[in-house]
């Protein structure tokens, strides 16, 4: 295989606070369900945000995946991504291989599966307080692999004895938007075979509570949490913390084809950069130039004209960022007001999964795809006054698009690190 070497995605696997599973999912994103729910434990630690998007029923499904010693030997980031994992590669058409089987090893499928805080709930929960009081014997075999940054992908690795590179990543927000583009190219240029690729955030206190700190959550609709999540809204206050995971199996084309695999889409290409905290960009502000120049570089790597762009799935966090984002869209498209495609916000619905959000993003938008839809962008009636002009290209109900052909992912993070992919429909 070489650079020409076409990408597909062949499995899809989620865990989101609105659905867990790819039909329930693809269900709630054309319904626009909110998963967002009030966390009574955020207001009894008096946070000023009391809201977060947390999966339901995750507990009940580990369960049913994992023998008891796998279980107590994860976290709950592991807990997701490990399902999403699980699940990609049983919707790519493969068995779990059993865990005592030695000629299961695969040398040509690995897995890049990020996380943008990591296992900062069990080092919370456990390890600092345990260590602080003397009983450092207490803590456990696994406690380590529970902490590291490579925890989650190290397990999957395990679950599906994987041979080929084995490997977390952590760019902040754009963390799964990177692993996904990481294995693109990986696959692309012939060093891998299949890759799963993705993130996964967990749900903790410790993960939430220094952004609340910042002052850069939403904390006046504690009362209606459904309301919370606000991208591109006039009346947006910051953004409301997620967890959750999502995960692709990508796979050669010639791979695909060879043994008869059902294609969900194509990756057609992407582009990872930074700002240099230059052009107003900083730790937690994006440079403009940069993200318009990650757009371009994406939309040339996949050899199409910012003409094709049929749908954006935009970073858009419910933060001021969210208005310049627009306007860089509309720039490195070419695109005026009339003619900007469909924007969307996935985090309206299920709040900034962090290191996850731009994997369960990539998912939503490669089920929009293949059900021919874009999703509503929730609680932007009001639109901001800076982008009021593009408000005709903000779905607020699902726009159904039968010829919907070709989605813009992108992902923005702190560091002023930025990643863009192309997606399209597969069509034989």
């Amino acid at each position: 295989m070489s650079e020409s070497t076409r990408v597909v995605v062949t499995g899809m696997g989620v865990v989101t606070p609105n659905a867990n599973g790819t039909e329930a999912f693809a269900q709630a994103l054309r319904e626009g369900v909110s998963g967002i729910r009030h966390i009574p434990l955020l207001a009894e630690l008096e946070f000023a945000c009391q809201v977060a998007g947390v999966p339901q029923g995750v507990d009940e499904i580990a369960e049913r995946y994992f023998a008891p010693d796998e279980l107590r030997a994860m976290n709950s980031g592991h807990r997701f991504g490990c399902i999403a994992a699980v699940d990609a590669w049983t919707d790519a058409g493969y068995e779990r291989p059993d865990p005592d089987d030695d000629s299961a090893l695969d040398w040509e499928v690995g897995a890049i599966l990020g996380t943008g805080i990591g296992g900062l709930d069990t080092t919370g929960e456990r390890l600092v307080p345990m260590v602080d009081a003397g009983r450092v014997r207490r803590l456990g075999s696994t406690i380590v692999e529970q902490v590291m940054g490579s925890g989650v992908s190290a397990r999957v690795a395990g679950l599906l004895a994987l041979g080929n590179q084995v490997t977390s990543n952590s760019s902040a927000c754009s963390t799964g938007t990177e692993a996904i583009i990481e294995g693109y190219h990986r696959i692309r240029s012939g060093r891998a075979k299949r890759m799963l690729c993705g993130g996964t955030e967990g749900a903790s206190q410790y993960i939430w509570g220094g952004f609340d700190s910042m002052r850069v959550l939403s904390r006046k609709h504690n009362d209606e949490p459904e309301k919370a999540s606000r991208p591109m809204s006039a009346s947006a206050g910051g953004f409301v913390p997620g967890s959750g995971a999502g995960v692709l199996h990508l796979e050669s084309l010639e791979s695909a084809q060879g043994r008869g695999a059902r294609i969900h889409a194509e990756i057609l290409g992407g582009a990872i950069n930074c700002g240099g905290h230059r052009s107003g960009g900083s730790m937690t502000a994006p440079n403009q130039l940069g993200v318009r120049r990650c757009i371009r570089q994406a939309i040339e790597d996949a050899g199409i004209e910012p003409g094709e762009i049929d749908a954006i799935s935009g970073h858009l966090t419910a933060t001021g960022a969210d208005p310049r984002e627009v306007g860089s869209w509309a720039q490195a498209l070419e695109r005026s007001p009339e003619s900007l495609p469909p924007i969307t916000s996935t985090k309206s619905m299920i709040g900034h999964g962090l290191g996850a959000a731009g994997a369960i993003e990539s998912v939503a938008c490669i089920l929009m795809l293949e059900g021919g839809f874009v999703h509503p962008s929730l609680n932007c009636e009001d639109v901001h006054p800076e982008i009021e002009a593009y408000a005709g290209s903000i779905p607020h109900t699902v726009r159904v698009m039968p010829k919907l052909k070709t989605i813009i992912k992108a992902g923005f993070g702190f560091g002023d690190v930025n990643t863009c992919a192309v997606f399209r429909r597969w069509d034989d």
